[in-house]
């Protein structure tokens, strides 16, 4: 989260005039938002305020940056790497689902696979369901589905992200949990 001393250090940085640096922010960050749409990602909003907050750390930290418009440029391509990195991640661990959840575990099963089914168990079918339809497709196509999930619950787009994300959360303690326990019993 950006902190108040970090979001005020930013702005000075981009324009001393308060008014403007206000204007710079938004265009920034609609810029952001723009990069990170077209490269498909679900969350842009979220990925450029992260993009953003981690160049207010650094300007908070005291580095010099001479361009912040090709310093955030940067560091927006290095969200994006870690971004693919996880959905690479998502994408293994969903091929590993087995097609029928009805379906008796088999020793094959990948313990990742394991604890994801357990944990999504965990969490009840309704929020189950929900961050499974939450994370489906891809593009223009996400975005649509997700405004939709929002009208469906009569809240803001906003509140459920911030919903999903304290379920994401969850889930990925509960995983985490879950392997370490495995780990632990193989030793």
């Amino acid at each position: 989260m950006l902190s108040k001393d970090a979001l005020e250090k930013l702005l000075v940085h981009l324009d001393e005039d308060r008014e403007r640096a206000g204007e710079k922010y938004e265009t920034l960050r609609l810029g952001l938002i723009r990069f990170f749409e077209w490269r498909g990602c679900a969350f842009s909003e979220d990925h450029a305020d992260e993009t953003i907050d981690r160049v207010a750390r650094r300007v908070v930290q005291g580095e010099e940056i001479r361009n912040i418009h090709n310093y955030t440029a940067g560091v927006a391509r290095f969200v994006f790497m870690e971004i693919m990195k996880e959905r690479e991640k998502q994408q293994i661990a969903l091929r590993q689902l087995p097609q029928d959840p009805g379906r008796e575990e088999t020793p094959d099963d990948d313990t990742r696979g394991k604890c994801l089914r357990r944990c999504l168990q965990a969490l009840g079918p309704e929020s189950s369901q929900l961050i499974m339809d939450y994370y489906r497709d891809e593009g223009r196509n996400k975005i649509d589905l997700r405004k939709k999930l929002a009208e469906q619950r009569g809240i803001s787009a906003h509140t459920l992200r911030m919903r999903l994300q304290r379920l994401r959360d969850r889930l990925e303690e509960c995983i985490a949990d879950c392997l370490n326990s495995r780990s632990q019993s193989d030793q």
